[in-house]
């Protein structure tokens, strides 16, 4: 071949560059513009406990800066009553009739040496993290996790995170000062002394000696926020998923005393001593208040180092809760109306206990101060965030509130109906169908029991049980339930299908 008709089959060089950098300034270009994703997560934070959402004594600036700038939701629900049945929920996309993992299924003991954790999520989930991590990004999680520990199916390293920090087991999250945290399946030991978290004193000799044996030196989730902005720092360059679940204000009653100091006069309390369980404390009202405070400045924290970093546009950040307020051990969820008068708390499929915040803020995106009443639900945030990054997933039970979020409402597609089954506290079960809200109890011991029925437009504090008015809506939800109920893995969540109830 001359060399005029090699030349001829060359591809100029200034073309090959050109073809070369191509596919690398779309890659570069597609990576700019992923959304950094930051989903925060409270424990046991109730409907009303945030001054955005009505609280009058418990101070959340941050959070409520951040529904100034944002976002807030007023019908949105977590999928479950309680802990583990919530975070697979929120981590799967599916609800609980669908969900692997349906109640809080305890293992193991208190003691370090005892620490077994929860049903461990089944190998192979298809997570959240997963997902994100399949789209390029760099995925974590810094918190509670309560899906299984270590040396299990369920470790955060097995569903899609590159990096985790924090706690395993849920009975560990009891104490606010372990003696030690997890990093990617490793023991991280605190500056911390042994002590029984669910300990009494004698109230009629504790002295402040003996309440003060109820506090350490490193306090969780001062961890969690310093691991988190590592996290963010190191990942700034990348599209980055962080997955941040606080054990705030779960029990125990635990703060720093700097933060509690801040509420101690201003309110009429009495000392909490330990006899209905979780650990002792001398000012409870002011420790819940400066819990819930403490909380709201980790927000804020981790707000204002997403500036510092210039990546406040391109970072969606989302709060919410995994259920609704607890009912024990030194809270007084009446005092502080933690659930903005809604019926029921924690284990219950009342509004009270599974209505929550749900705030989401990202600058020239999301309009400021914006309100929504469209009825949402926590399975809806897997397919939210695949249709913000471009993802494909067909086995949700949830509809993206993307259209929502970015002010296009007519193009946001409405649930048909929310479904709730609770295997514990006697088996519970609830529908709501458009604002008919259908909630079933005791049903493992009577299971053809009647169903109690609330229009929530007129009557959101499920008072007025308007059943007997209603049969086609109650026929409805018995068809939505005989629909959507698979069996459990396990017999324990089994309380809906005759042939498989244990007798």
């Amino acid at each position: 071949m001359s060399r005029n008709t090699l030349n001829q089959h060359l591809v100029p060089s200034g073309l090959f560059v050109l073809f070369f950098l191509i596919p690398l300034l779309t890659i570069a270009q597609e990576q700019k513009t992923k959304p950094n994703i930051i989903y925060i997560y409270a424990d046991d934070l109730g409907y009303g406990e945030l001054g955005s959402y009505g609280q009058t004594k418990i101070k959340t600036p941050n959070l409520d800066r951040m529904a100034r700038e944002g976002m807030r939701f007023t019908q949105h629900y977590s999928g479950a009553p309680v802990c583990a049945p919530s975070r697979s929920i929120l981590m799967t996309g599916k609800h609980s009739g669908h969900s692997y993992i349906r109640g809080n299924y305890e293992m193991g003991g208190f003691a370090d040496s005892l620490e077994g954790g929860q049903m461990p999520l089944h190998e192979g989930a298809y997570t959240i993290a997963k997902m994100l991590k399949e789209r390029g990004y760099h995925t974590g999680l810094v918190g509670k996790w309560g899906m299984g520990v270590t040396g299990t199916t369920g470790s955060p390293l097995n569903h899609g995170f590159d990096y985790y920090y924090g706690v395993l087991d849920q009975k560990q999250a009891h104490n606010f000062y372990p003696t030690h945290l997890w990093e990617n399946d490793k023991w991280d030991a605190l500056n911390n002394h042994v002590f029984s978290v669910h300990g009494k004193i004698d109230p009629k000799t504790a002295t402040d000696a003996d309440f003060e044996k109820f506090r350490g030196k490193d306090y969780a989730p001062a961890k969690f926020t310093q691991k988190a902005l590592s996290f963010i720092d190191k990942n700034s360059k990348q599209p980055f998923f962080l997955y941040l679940p606080y054990t705030l204000p779960h029990l125990a009653l635990q703060a720093p005393e700097e933060s509690v100091r801040k509420y101690i006069g201003q309110f009429d309390e009495k000392p909490y001593h330990g006899q209905n369980g979780y650990a002792p404390n001398k000012y409870p009202l002011s420790t819940y208040a400066a819990m819930i405070s403490y909380l709201d400045e980790q927000v804020g924290i981790i707000m204002d180092r997403i500036k510092k970093l210039g990546l406040d546009e391109n970072t969606i950040i989302m709060f919410s809760s995994d259920n609704g307020a607890t009912f024990s051990a030194g809270v007084d969820t009446k005092f502080f109306n933690s659930v903005s008068g809604l019926r029921g708390l924690k284990m219950d499929l009342y509004e009270g206990g599974i209505r929550v915040p749900f705030i989401a803020r990202w600058p020239n995106h999301i309009k400021s101060n914006t309100v929504s009443d469209h009825v949402s639900i926590q399975y809806d945030i897997m397919p939210t965030l695949a249709e913000l990054t471009g993802s494909k997933i067909k086995l949700t039970d949830g509809k993206s509130l993307l259209p929502e979020l970015l002010g296009k409402k007519a193009e946001q597609k409405k649930h048909e109906f929310l479904y709730f089954e609770y295997p514990e506290n006697g088996g519970q079960l609830a529908v709501r169908i458009g604002n008919w809200k259908g909630v079933k109890r005791n049903v493992r011991k009577n299971p053809k029991g009647p169903w109690e029925l609330f229009n929530l437009a007129s009557d959101q504090y499920e008072h007025n049980d308007l059943a007997a008015k209603h049969p086609e809506i109650i026929e409805k939800m018995n068809v939505i339930v005989k629909r959507e109920h698979i069996h459990p893995h396990i017999l324990d969540w089994e309380f809906i299908d005759p042939k498989i109830i244990r007798k």
